[in-house]
């Protein structure tokens, strides 16, 4: 995330005892977006395609790998516009979905789009999308009223691609197409009833598989027999069943599951459901990341979504996970991630990244061990300066067992410290992991120690531990991120007397909501993109706007007005008894404006104490690292202001 403006006297009252106001580091510094990222190495292992952001304007650059000095080629996005996604679809053309950036809080989000470049920039098309006369196919194909994916590759690199294609106007469906990306023509070959779900496809170009939460939100997988789609029953899906890779011999898939909605494990089976085996699963954390093989790809570890990152072995036989604990022995208390391979295993593009660095990749000549640095994710970050991540696990106050993040600021002892209690946003299909922070490094730049607490209703641990929090955002959300404050204060971590509350998002609904579901816990307040009336979520904002947003607010926060209201900050603001800063980007679609003018509304009528920052055109999060500046500046004086060295009690 990102930080604000010029020096205020103010800023340097948070240092921690240990530092002086030359420690530390600028608030600019935070401020800054990575401009290189998501690269993957082509099939021949000859280039290397990645996204660069410049500002505004976004590309999909590639670079040969004998000469990273300069670019081959470029395909620049529209204004706004981003890469979603790049796969390579053989040694010389690669296609592009299509995203957009609409805050620095949500992720980008596709449009259904997708473009194909060859890799000399040459042959750029239009392959799938609502704008008409746009490619080579143009004026003979009418626009695509839908929205469309990569749904998966045919297991040798030949050209072509699947895509995944869901209609707006004609009810509920999927489809699946086989796309030659260079001719531009596309073969249906899955189509099925229910919308929004994923495909996967066998090595002999047939779709096996359908899954994903349906437009009702409601998870469902279903299985192709025949000419028809079979829904899959409990005892054959259990309660999550996410088939995504076939195995080498065609005859089995590997597929995430979880037989009772707990953390979910990588089970393989045959295609027909027999010979099912658990590869490997974790008691706490659901399978988060895959580490596979060359080609023909095989899982070799897994890594769960919870603690510190450490490899599950499901063959530490392997060369790849030989190579793996090679590399990783090169990296002490990093984590290897390994991107791809070129199809002959030759050469393998990997990630290092860890708590305190934002990331690096690299690329290793697996015949002659010869490992080249490419690139970091963000160079002006020094991992010797960030703060340490520390997960923990406590106990709620109903006995369920609870994962926790401590960021610790560097140069003082973790005792009474002054403490930012930080929720994440979502809060479903979200969570918070040992990985580098920006924020939480930025607050404990300030020597603030930061909490953060994956409540129910996060992601991670499993479908039941998810829908835990459904129509529970104003309780037990906020009783796990309370509980979280007072264990931190048990353990002697954080001073009582000295902690604040600050996040995005529906970690924004948190800072307010958490003041008022326990007074005097807190000393002060942070709303930044916030949503602080629930029934509003309805009427505006990009959630509401389709059949699957409205379904999923029904499901996760209701249709009772009495209850929206009972859990709505800007309807409780007379028991905010903190001060409160209120964030907001005037142009924000996920949590509207309207949001954070009907909070500050409610608390001028009831005669709280606020303060007050919007940047127009900003939108679900500040993208512009200027109003970033400003924002942290802001933050870091206000927080000083509450719990700061010196401060006083409001």
């Amino acid at each position: 995330m990102r930080k604000l403006h010029a020096a205020l006297v103010a800023a340097c009252l948070c240092v921690p005892v240990a530092a002086t106001a030359a420690d530390l580091i600028p608030v600019e510094t935070f401020a800054r977006h990575a401009n290189l990222s998501m690269p993957r190495l082509s099939p021949d292992g000859k280039y290397i395609a990645l996204r660069m952001d410049d500002g505004d304007n976004h590309s999909v650059v590639i670079f040969a790998v004998a000469d990273m000095s300069h670019p081959a080629s470029m395909l620049r996005m529209p204004k706004y516009e981003v890469p979603f996604d790049v796969e390579w679809v053989s040694a010389t053309r690669l296609v592009v979905e299509k995203g957009k950036q609409f805050g620095s809080i949500d992720e980008p989000q596709a449009t259904g789009e997708i473009l194909a470049t060859d890799v000399d920039g040459k042959h750029q098309d239009y392959l799938f999308g609502y704008q008409s006369g746009y490619g080579t196919r143009g004026d003979t194909r009418q626009a695509d009223d839908g929205w469309g994916s990569v749904d998966g590759l045919p297991q040798k690199a030949n050209g072509h691609f699947y895509l995944g294609a869901h209609p707006w106007n004609e009810g509920d469906s999927s489809r699946l197409y086989d796309v030659d990306a260079t001719k531009n023509v596309r073969h249906l070959i899955g189509d099925i009833g229910v919308g929004q779900l994923d495909f996967l496809v066998g090595p002999d170009g047939k779709p096996e598989f359908a899954y994903g939460t349906n437009t009702s939100f409601d998870y469902v997988a279903y299985q192709s027999i025949g000419n028809r789609w079979a829904q899959l029953g409990q005892a054959q899906a259990g309660r999550y069943f996410a088939p995504f890779a076939t195995t080498p011999d065609g005859q089995g898939v590997y597929a995430m599951y979880s037989a009772d909605g707990g953390p979910s494990g990588l089970i393989e089976q045959r295609l027909d459901g027999s010979g099912r085996k658990v590869l490997a699963k974790d008691d706490f954390g659901s399978v988060h990341n895959v580490q596979w093989t060359a080609p023909p790809l095989q899982p070799f570890a897994i890594i769960t979504a919870t603690g510190t990152p450490r490899p599950i072995y499901v063959d530490p036989n392997l060369p790849a996970a030989k190579l793996y604990m090679a590399i990783s022995q090169k990296f002490p208390g990093e984590f290897v991630d390994f991107i791809n391979f070129s199809e002959d295993g030759r050469e393998l593009l990997f990630s290092v990244s860890s708590d305190r660095d934002p990331g690096t990749w690299y690329l290793i000549d697996t015949e002659h061990y010869k490992v080249v640095k490419l690139f970091a994710a963000a160079p002006w970050i020094d991992p010797a300066k960030m703060a340490e991540r520390v997960p923990m696990r406590f106990k709620a106050s109903d006995g369920v067992e609870l994962e926790a993040i401590l960021t610790m600021p560097n140069g003082v002892p973790m005792s009474h410290l002054p403490m930012v209690l930080l929720p994440h946003g979502g809060p479903h299909g979200v969570s918070d992991d040992w990985f580098f922070d920006g924020d939480a490094q930025f607050l404990a730049s300030r020597g603030y120690l930061v909490l953060q607490v994956n409540y129910r209703g996060s992601d991670g641990r499993g479908m039941d531990f998810q829908q835990a929090g459904y129509l529970k955002w104003g309780t037990r959300i906020q009783q796990d991120l309370i509980d979280g404050v007072k264990w931190a204060e048990q353990q002697q971590y954080a001073d009582p007397d000295r902690v604040c509350v600050y996040g995005g998002s529906f970690g924004g609904y948190s800072a307010l909501m958490s003041t008022i579901r326990a007074p005097k816990l807190f000393k002060c307040a942070i709303g930044y993109a916030g949503v602080y009336d629930l029934a509003m979520m309805y009427k505006k904002g990009s959630i509401g706007s389709d059949t699957f947003g409205k379904n999923y607010l029904t499901a996760v926060i209701g249709k009772d007005d009495a209850a929206l209201a009972a859990n709505s900050p800007d309807k409780l603001a007379e028991q905010i008894d903190v001060p409160v800063l209120l964030i907001h980007g005037e142009a924000d679609e996920r949590a509207p404006f309207a949001q954070a003018k009907a909070m500050r509304a409610a608390l001028d009528a009831a005669h709280k104490p606020y303060e007050w920052m919007s940047k127009s055109g900003e939108g679900h999060g500040f993208y512009t690292e200027a109003n970033n500046v400003d924002r942290l500046n802001l933050m870091q004086a206000f927080l000083a202001k509450y719990i700061g060295p010196g401060a006083t009690a409001p």
